[in-house]
């Protein structure tokens, strides 16, 4: 169907069209959003099970290994300092680990960012549309 060149459109039919249009893109763009946003929790759900599990073992791990180690120094040195310097190298060295993990947690950005980049790109479509 081809649309005659003299057969001129109202204004009101016009807007009525942008503002249906602009409606039905913003709904897409909300669907994108929910859409990603749900694969990102989904990555941070199994993400966070893994990493619980594999704290749990090396936490047990720890245990058994630093035990061992003022067993060991035990020999040389008196078994409560070896206790006492063992314990503060694992702190010393879960406080490092932490801060290190904090850094890096902040530095994630979980935001949706190709969908709220597509909205503001359609955001400036419509202002150049309605000008």
């Amino acid at each position: 169907m081809s649309v005659d060149p003299q057969q001129s459109r109202s204004v009101p039919d016009l807007l009525s069209d942008l503002l249906r249009e602009t409606t039905e893109l913003f709904r897409t763009e909300g669907k994108l959003i929910r859409a990603e946003i749900s694969d990102k929790v989904a990555q941070i759900q199994l993400a966070g099970g893994s990493l619980v599990a594999g704290a749990i073992c090396l936490l047990v791990s720890l245990i058994v290994l630093s035990g061992a180690l003022v067993v060991a120094l035990g020999k040389v040195m008196d078994p409560a300092w070896a206790a006492l310097l063992v314990g503060v190298v694992i702190a010393v060295i879960g406080v490092v680990l932490l801060a290190a993990g904090k850094k890096n947690l902040e530095a994630v950005n979980l935001a949706p960012e190709r969908s709220l980049g597509q909205l503001q790109k359609d955001g400036q479509l419509v202002k150049e549309q309605t000008r």
